[in-house]
């Protein structure tokens, strides 16, 4: 194994045509140039230089070995230029995974920022509405829903940044569209538009509250997506009930009422892994989804009947 910073002590010693001329470009004495040539050339085998009257000639062999030196010393110097670049978040690569709800609310915005600080990083983008069991599917930084007590991974933290709240969406003429909030039982009998065609979590946790409050939610008509499902309350086919956040940008002739006893809520949590989380692009990701979380939080949703949100930001 050829020992670089001897390859850069001989290239000078080359370059400058004396072991004295090299000592002295280098900062070095004479005698640790010669004795770091003296090792290369036993690490390498050859006679890297000849003697020639009181001075030294490089051979043949040397002069070989100085052209693949310059080739050796670019490549490691592009390296060292990659590895300090990486260091400073200036290139590389950044996994992000989302769910959709965050998707056009929240993504725009966190993209925006990275590109702009770190133009060089390819963001790998994938839409997850749960977290992976496969290891090899996880992202350097999944925003995610999960139960308020999830515990990340081994070799992943997870920084909780939101609860989210559940709201049922009703047409606007509905009997409790103007009401403050509503108990779950009150929509025992309404006709449901299921929105979570995935069955995931979202959807088990809503069911669940609605049996401690006594019933089981009879959904009449599916619809995958939750902007599917408010255009349906729009058009006055049921009602829907899903997290506030899903319910954003409501479509005009509905009204957004919290619901109550219990309160179904969901976390959104960043789950970030533990061996990119020092980098400046990660760094940068959760500094802005902290400060989104925080500015959802205070801000009051249209189409609610309240003037506030229910949305609490929460530790990082």
């Amino acid at each position: 194994m050829l020992d670089t910073h001897r390859l850069r002590i001989f290239r000078s010693v080359v370059a400058s045509g004396s072991v004295q001329a090299a000592a002295a470009n280098l900062g070095y004495t004479p005698s640790a140039v010669s004795q770091h040539v003296t090792a290369l050339a036993r690490e390498t085998g050859l006679a890297l230089f000849e003697r020639a009257g009181r001075g030294l000639r490089v051979t043949a062999a040397g002069l070989r070995l100085a052209e693949q030196a310059d080739g050796i010393l670019d490549r490691l110097g592009e390296a060292e230029a990659v590895i300090a670049d990486l260091k400073a978040g200036r290139t590389g690569a950044l996994s992000l995974s989302y769910f959709a709800s965050v998707g056009a609310a929240w993504l725009p915005r966190i993209v925006r920022r990275l590109t702009g600080e770190f133009p060089g990083v390819r963001l790998d983008l994938a839409l997850r509405e749960w977290l992976p069991d496969d290891a090899a599917a996880r992202s350097d930084v999944q925003i995610a829903v999960e139960r308020p007590d999830f515990a990340a991974w081994p070799g992943f933290t997870a920084h909780h940044l939101l609860d989210d709240p559940y709201v049922a969406v009703l047409p606007e003429g509905h009997p409790l569209a103007d009401r403050d909030e509503i108990e779950l039982a009150e929509l025992a009998t309404e006709r449901w538009v299921d929105n979570d065609f995935a069955r995931g979590w979202c959807r088990r946790n809503l069911v669940e509250a609605c049996t401690a409050a006594g019933f089981r939610p009879p959904f009449h008509v599916e619809a995958h997506d939750y902007p599917t499902a408010l255009a349906f309350v729009a058009a006055g086919i049921g009602i829907t009930v899903l997290p506030e956040l899903g319910a954003a940008h409501p479509p005009a002739g509905t009204r957004a009422v919290p619901v109550v006893s219990p309160v179904p809520v969901r976390s959104i949590l960043a789950v970030v892994r533990d061996a990119v989380a020092h980098t400046p692009p990660v760094r940068g990701a959760c500094e802005e989804l902290r400060a989104i979380a925080g500015e959802t939080a205070a801000r009051p949703l249209p189409g609610r009947t309240s003037s506030g949100s229910l949305l609490t930001a929460g530790r990082s």
